[in-house]
């Protein structure tokens, strides 16, 4: 392995975050494109070691994971336990946000037709954030989703949410 690639390798397990190809060209001295072909032989060369991790892009970056497959066998070192799953309340104000942002509260009831209390547990769980105010009248909050949502759920960026039929997505919605 290349003194090159022990450097990727090392920031990405160093950083415990995805690293963006820029953060990684200025460790490198690299090119934005050199440190891409790097890190794609990086890739290569720990698959084809069957090293136990893999680097996976996700969130406009890099970073190690354990393969799914392995991950299993490794739950009683990993803590805390996961947090219960949202509920069907919670990802229906979550995708609301997720395609409308930046949205108001006001609007995600409007679009769900009830509440959107569930705005509190997803901010708590860091996948939602204020990211402004709207000029309506009493500047209520923008919401927007955060690199965590992309995270847990293993989007690149926005543009990787499925795309939705016509105009509207009351299919992702409950009925």
């Amino acid at each position: 392995m290349t003194r090159t690639r022990e450097l990727i390798g090392a920031a990405l397990l160093a950083a415990g975050r995805p690293v963006s190809t820029r953060e990684l060209s200025a460790v490198l001295e690299l090119s934005e494109d050199a440190t891409r072909i790097e890190v794609a032989a990086y890739m290569a060369e720990v698959t084809a070691h069957g090293l136990g991790f893999q680097v996976e892009e996700v969130a406009g970056g890099f970073r190690l994971v354990v393969p799914a497959d392995l991950a299993v066998a490794l739950a009683p070192l990993l803590a805390p336990p996961p947090l219960p799953a949202l509920s069907a309340a919670a990802l229906e104000v979550l995708a609301v946000i997720a395609y409308r942002q930046p949205v108001t509260r006001t609007e995600i009831e409007a679009m769900r037709g009830g509440s959107a209390g569930t705005v509190v547990t997803l901010q708590e769980r860091e996948l939602v954030k204020v990211v402004g105010t709207s000029d309506a009248v009493g500047h209520p909050l923008l919401y927007g989703t955060t690199d965590r949502f992309l995270l847990d759920f293993g989007l690149g960026s926005l543009r990787d949410l499925p795309p939705l039929d016509g105009a509207d997505f009351a299919h992702l919605l409950r009925g």
